[in-house]
């Protein structure tokens, strides 16, 4: 564990010398935020009506904590780094190293988007606030446990996008899997709630991604309970497991493919 420490301590401090780029990358999440705040606001007439169970401001917020965990990954540019890694070979020099791929890779880029995240956490908390003059009655264990559904969120999304990038060892370019994974996740997942589905597909969106990647953390800030907490908690600790399951699966296989044909 310690050596994925310092993988992410490294690239953190790296990163902290490139503060323009990633403030240049926090046009677009500016844009998206101010885009469905007017998009909410349109759709509440009364700002108190409540639409499935939630509130104008409570969907903003959902909205702004959903994007946060979504942006945090940075999927599509890390999909890309995973897929050239496979397509270019780079991953057979890896695997001599005295840490796992997976580790490795998840830990350097987590350590490239954390300024990022910080950030955007501090400039979208700033928006809503100055919007909707509002902000959701959190207890301290309440928020510890957000903050703690939000990091296995984003860890369980850096696992399931390094398994569309490990794909690259049996077809050619993973990038569409992942084109077709983020739209799922963006119009399912960070847009709206599961409560504003049909009953059936609803159900089935609570053993997705998205119920552990998206919903639950924002779901918990915006309207905390303790028996939702358990069922996200758990449902998240079991995603993790399987997730990385399947990646150390999935990179296995390459690595013997790659030893039965040389590298």
């Amino acid at each position: 564990m310690k050596k994925y420490l310092h993988i992410y301590k490294s690239e953190l401090m790296s990163n902290l010398q490139y503060m323009l780029n990633i403030v240049f990358r926090l046009v677009n999440f500016l844009l998206l935020i101010f885009i469905f705040m007017n998009l909410w606001d349109y759709i509440y007439d009364n700002p108190n009506e409540l639409i499935n169970g939630y509130s104008k401001n409570q969907m903003i917020w959902y909205v702004i904590i959903t994007e946060i965990i979504w942006g945090a990954t940075d999927g599509r540019r890390y999909c890309r780094k995973i897929s050239e890694d496979v397509k270019g070979g780079n991953i057979a020099y890896m695997m001599n190293k005295p840490y796992s791929y997976i580790g490795y890779s998840i830990a350097s880029h987590l350590g490239e988007t954390t300024i990022k995240t910080l950030i955007s956490v501090i400039v979208g908390f700033a928006m809503g606030l100055f919007f909707l003059k509002d902000f959701p009655v959190l207890t301290l264990p309440a928020i510890v446990i957000v903050i703690i559904s939000s990091i296995l969120a984003v860890l369980i999304n850096s696992l399931l996008v390094t398994f569309i990038g490990l794909i690259s060892f049996i077809i050619e370019d993973s990038n569409p899997i992942f084109w077709l994974y983020s739209k799922m996740i963006l119009v399912l997942g960070v847009l709206f709630p599961i409560e504003y589905f049909p009953g059936i597909f609803a159900q089935i969106m609570k053993y997705s991604p998205i119920y552990v990647t998206c919903y639950g953390p924002a779901k918990l800030f915006v309207d905390f309970s303790y028996s939702t907490t358990v069922e996200i908690l758990l449902s998240q600790i079991i995603y993790l497991c399987i997730a990385w399951l399947m990646c150390h699966a999935l990179y296995m296989k390459g690595v013997r493919k790659l030893n039965v044909t040389g590298g």
